[in-house]
């Protein structure tokens, strides 16, 4: 049963809790096969939170701020290594002006606020797609956040702001032009272009959540998630909380990644690497 705190903030509220917590976490470990090395999150839903509860649609993406620490903060404690979260849009320049600009200042906003916090936990911060569409403050400050955090060597945070998986694509076409200016477009392989494309450096999502009850990528990362589990869940991005992303998890523990090989071949390849641990 949780601690009734009156009158504490938050933070003292997670504090208390933090021993108890952390033997949650220790336990839901023991019970998973693997931890996704790299989790991606379509956050969906902060407007409709908003709307159930007759608050302006701002109003659930501050909601959906908060849920963010949480869910960097648990996936830091669960091992995963890289968590990449969409969080604007090449299409969302398309939604009224006035929501866009409050998008903006809450972005800002983070940037100011939150890089402290990341440093204290050792979170690495890179920004992924074209920011040279934001407001010179804006880069400013993504320039700063990013090289304020670039020698952490704990969870890596990556924030898709202004980011299209066909900009992508587009984008690493041209890189590979650049860095091979002799040679022909016939002499581009997957192999190749998949070092120009964001994120390049890291390994490719294992799992892909989104929230909201959607149920498609929306230009989100698609030469990246070629062979990512794929979990939708009902749940508003304001609401999913660490035991949301528990659930997430433990769906992706039973799926079984073929990665072009027959599920024979899979179990072979399993067996073979029990018994190679269990001889050593």
């Amino acid at each position: 049963m949780p601690f009734l705190v009156l009158a504490a903030t938050d933070d003292e509220v997670a504090r208390i809790n933090e021993p108890f917590l952390f033997l949650k976490t220790l336990k839901f470990l023991s019970m998973m096969k693997s931890i996704p090395e790299h989790i991606a999150i379509i956050m969906d839903g902060n407007g409709r939170w908003a709307k159930k509860r007759f608050l302006p649609r701002f109003m659930g993406h501050q909601k959906g701020v908060k849920m963010v620490k949480k869910i960097v903060s648990h996936c830091a404690e669960l091992g995963v290594t890289s968590l990449t979260l969409f969080a604007f849009s090449t299409e969302n320049w398309k939604r009224p002006q006035e929501e866009v600009s409050q998008l903006m200042r809450l972005f800002l906003s983070a940037l100011q606020r939150e890089v402290q916090k990341l440093n204290e936990n050792n979170v690495q911060l890179k920004i992924i797609g074209d920011i040279s569409k934001f407001d010179p403050e804006i880069i400013e400050h993504i320039q700063k956040a990013e090289a304020a955090t670039a020698q952490n060597a704990g969870l890596k945070l990556n924030i898709a702001a202004n980011y299209g998986g066909r900009w992508d694509i587009v984008q690493a076409v041209k890189a590979w032009q650049v860095a091979h200016p002799e040679e022909s477009v016939e002499h581009l392989t997957e192999e190749a272009l998949s070092q120009f494309v964001c994120l390049a450096e890291q390994p490719e999502p294992d799992l892909l959540i989104r929230t909201g009850g959607e149920q498609r990528i929306s230009n989100f990362l698609i030469w990246q998630l070629a062979y990512t589990e794929l979990y939708f869940t009902d749940t508003l991005w304001p609401n999913f909380d660490e035991k949301q992303l528990d659930l997430a998890i433990e769906s992706f523990n039973q799926r079984e990644r073929r990665f072009g090989k027959t599920s024979e071949q899979v179990q072979a390849e399993n067996q073979a690497e029990q018994q190679g641990e269990s001889s050593c």
